[in-house]
């Protein structure tokens, strides 16, 4: 088993703790009905977008404060990993797992690295209806 996979695999196992402690919906129900994917994929989305707001007030990015290091390093990279956890289950939601994750992004990425050097100006919808 990869690191990848690794992750997916106790994301899963703490997604369905949560769940069942919580009384919740069967957290694998989620991928089978589109209600509860769009529930969880816009609660999933909600944490990720706290979480970055967390990572923003990690770094100096109030210029008109009067501390100038207020770059939190050790609060960064714990926030980068929260992130991670959500993004993580949000991926489960929607049916992904990690090796879905690798082969679209290799697929993502070609894609990205075409329009750098073809000196993307707009996006066209065309290019991400291959990735499967």
């Amino acid at each position: 088993m990869d690191k990848l996979e690794k992750i997916f695999e106790l994301q899963r196992e703490l997604n369905r703790f949560t769940f069942e402690k919580n009384e919740l919906v069967g957290f694998d129900e989620i991928p089978r009905e589109r209600g509860l994917q769009n529930l969880w994929l816009r609660n999933y989305a909600l944490a990720m977008t706290q979480e970055i707001a967390e990572l923003v007030d990690s770094t100096n990015w109030k210029w008109w404060r009067t501390k100038v290091d207020l770059f939190d390093e050790q609060n960064l990279k714990v926030e980068l990993v929260d992130i991670l956890h959500f993004w993580v289950s949000a991926c489960q939601v929607m049916g992904l797992s990690a090796e879905d994750v690798f082969r679209m992004y290799m697929q993502k990425n070609q894609i990205n690295a075409k329009r750098q050097e073809s000196g993307y100006v707009q996006k066209s919808e065309d290019d991400n209806r291959g990735i499967r």
